[in-house]
């Protein structure tokens, strides 16, 4: 049996700047998660159920203001905690979701310029379970140069509008992720990016049990 048999059920979220190579990770630990015996829920955001995937094509297709945008990436967090991640963990499941709160942060306090205060105010509101906030158990952000990960997206057949911001919003986005990880290191861990795909998973093989049993 794995050691991560031995833990309760855990939520791992997964983040990044566009073109970091997230969604090749985030399979990737899906299926090692397999490999140790968990069948993890593999989730995302803003999406993760039909009411979610709606707002969705929404937030990376139609123009709207920022204030708007918060609100409905927190509308399909709130569908997404109340259908699909709190019964799983409920469950005793693993969740394992590309992006989370860190994202709306990185993208819409960061990136856009949201007032800080009115995304803690609605981070309260939709995570807050008495004093505390319901957040996942280990964050990994996938950290490369914005002209890293535009040059990565260059290949890309069609880009949604986030993907489509000029270099200073992308710049913005790395910056907000690096502030959310030093504010919460025991939580969010920061991987760099810019290694060889086999050298980041070698490296997660490794870290991701000890960071999930609160090792540093």
């Amino acid at each position: 049996m794995s050691e991560l048999n031995l833990l309760p059920a855990r939520f791992i979220s997964v983040e990044g700047v566009d073109g970091a190579g997230k969604s090749t990770q985030l399979n990737w630990l899906a299926d090692w998660l397999r490999t140790q015996g968990i069948a993890p829920v593999l989730t995302r955001e803003p999406g993760g159920t039909p009411l979610g995937e709606k707002l969705r094509a929404l937030l990376l297709s139609e123009a709207m203001d920022l204030e708007t945008e918060a609100l409905l990436m927190f509308a399909a967090r709130r569908e997404h905690l109340a259908q699909v991640i709190e019964p799983a963990l409920a469950r005793g499941e693993w969740v394992v979701s590309d992006r989370f709160t860190d994202a709306t942060w990185a993208f819409q306090v960061g990136g856009r310029g949201l007032d800080a205060a009115k995304f803690t105010a609605l981070e309260h509101w939709v995570q807050g379970r008495g004093e505390a906030l319901l957040q996942p158990h280990l964050t990994l952000v996938f950290d490369v140069p914005p002209d890293v990960g535009q040059a990565r997206m260059a290949a890309r057949a069609s880009l949604d509008r986030f993907e489509q911001e000029a270099a200073d919003f992308h710049a913005r986005v790395r910056a907000a992720y690096l502030e959310r990880a030093a504010a919460d290191p025991q939580r969010v861990k920061v991987i760099d990016a810019t290694r060889s795909i086999e050298a980041i998973q070698t490296g997660l093989a490794i870290d991701v049990p000890r960071w999930l049993r609160g090792e540093a």
